[in-house]
């Protein structure tokens, strides 16, 4: 299967400098994952479960995040796509932003939670007076999702119409990288695709091949991220973190153990027809130890996706990982890896409350006592997912520009990935741990076309 636009076996072209010397495992190291002291502190927030949806929305049956009360079931890759090539994400789940109270570790956490239905109260020792709430019921089948992107399909959408404008942009001497710009940041994915398709019918050229003959450094980079169909750039993202000398164990992390069942499975179909490999044994042959095996359990798609919360299990679960670390000499890190890679977010969400009344320390710090190296950061990022993932996300931004230099690769990645699904609640986050704007460090950090660009995407 190939993509439109996009050549088979050896995938997309390398983009120039791709990645940045010097950043090829570029991740925040250890220690880092405690946000900073900022003026006014960082505001926690208290525990709970997700918050309701609102209603009169439709839920999609594939790709793309969850909505706060269910996940997609997995299933197999949906095949090559047609004229108008990958679908996009059709956007995630709403994460508002957190009021203040107690939190685990100095790291944000979902809103409060809502009141619970079903029988009394079990009596279960660990929790406060003894009692544990009944396990929370799940949604009904047809639940409700909205999109928090900052990126929306336009409006009156005529494929026609843009690939002319960006023809006209890039016809003769000179390239308007405005009217691009105008055009690019305003579409969503699926309509990138249609423009790219309409370009080729209309002209008998390839719109990737003149904008990268018209374009160069990180705006060029960023733009055919964006003409990407979203399951293709995540597996070659993950194929270039592996390709060549060195791996990039950040981008690996980043994608692997954030994305959803459904996702992992279009990615690794997708790796296998694009690059004619194999993606676990290329995680195999790249890394090792618990890493590749916590990496291979991700490769999987098989996380349990039920949003009922069982407050037993999780009380289970948070004494099975404190007797596996904390509570013992040496560590069963085997055990952690099946509590973290099976378990739904909302369930390891109260498994990580549960925790921290058993062990008088969040999970968090104990992952960060009892591991090391990528596998510590990579259930690290697990967790906060469970916790708060856009905070997850706004993490990885800031460190991606912060101090001298900017990992342009990592703020692009992860800008494009989310623009459609929650960079809305990313930025409202970011602005909450860093007290500065995600816009007022990309300004600060970028310059020229690919600041005007990045901005457009983001938002002001």
């Amino acid at each position: 299967m190939s993509y439109p636009g996009y050549p088979p076996s050896d995938g997309y072209p390398a983009f120039p400098g791709y990645p940045p010397t010097g950043q090829e495992s570029a991740y925040p190291p250890a220690g880092q994952y405690t946000y900073p002291a900022v003026p006014g502190g960082f505001p926690p927030s208290g525990g709970g479960t997700y918050p309701a949806a609102p209603p009169n929305a439709g839920f999609p049956g594939a790709a793309g995040y969850p909505a706060p009360g269910g996940y997609p079931a997995s299933g197999g890759y949906p095949g090559a796509p047609q004229a108008g090539g990958m679908p996009p994400y059709p956007g995630g789940p709403g994460f508002p932003v957190p009021p203040t109270g107690p939190g685990f570790g100095g790291y944000p956490q979902q809103p409060p939670a809502q009141s619970y239905a079903g029988g009394g109260p079990a009596q279960i020792p660990g929790f406060p007076g003894g009692q544990v709430p009944s396990p929370m019921p799940g949604p009904p089948a047809a639940v409700v999702q909205y999109s928090q992107g900052t990126i929306q399909a336009a409006p009156n959408f005529d494929a026609g119409r843009d690939a002319e404008i960006l023809r006209k942009a890039m016809k003769g001497f000179g390239t308007d990288e405005q009217a691009i710009i105008n055009v690019v940041a305003n579409r969503s994915n699926d309509q990138r695709q249609r423009i790219k398709a309409a370009f080729k019918t209309m002209y008998g050229k390839d719109l990737i091949k003149d904008l990268k003959s018209e374009l160069s450094g990180n705006v060029e980079e960023l733009i055919l991220a964006l003409f990407m169909p979203s399951t293709y750039y995540d597996a070659w993202s993950l194929r270039h973190a592996m390709k060549g000398a060195g791996t990039q164990e950040s981008v690996l992390i980043e994608i692997l153990c954030t994305r959803t069942n459904q996702e992992i499975h279009d990615i690794v179909n997708c790796y296998k027809s694009e690059f004619g490999r194999d993606i676990e044994e290329d995680i195999r042959s790249d890394t090792s130890g618990h890493f590749e095996r916590l990496l291979i359990s991700m490769c999987q798609g098989n996380r349990d996706e039920n949003q009922t919360v069982d407050y037993q299990k999780a009380q289970e679960d948070a004494q099975r990982l404190y007797q596996a670390g904390e509570g013992k000499l040496g560590t069963d890190e085997s055990c952690f890896n099946m509590v973290l890679a099976t378990r739904s977010f909302p369930q390891l969400k109260a498994t990580v409350e549960a925790y921290s009344r058993i062990a008088n320390r969040d999970l968090l710090s104990s992952i960060d006592r009892e591991f090391s190296g990528n596998v510590e950061r990579g259930l690290k990022t697990i967790v906060q997912c469970a916790l708060n993932r856009p905070a997850f996300f706004a993490e990885r931004l800031y460190y991606s520009m912060k101090g001298a230099g900017t990992d342009d690769s990592t703020l692009i990645r992860i800008v494009v990935t989310r623009s459609e699904i929650d960079l809305v609640q990313i930025k409202q986050m970011f602005t909450q741990m860093y007290q500065k704007t995600l816009a007022t460090m990309i300004a600060s950090d970028t310059s020229g076309d690919y600041r005007k660009l990045l901005l457009a995407i983001v938002g002001q």
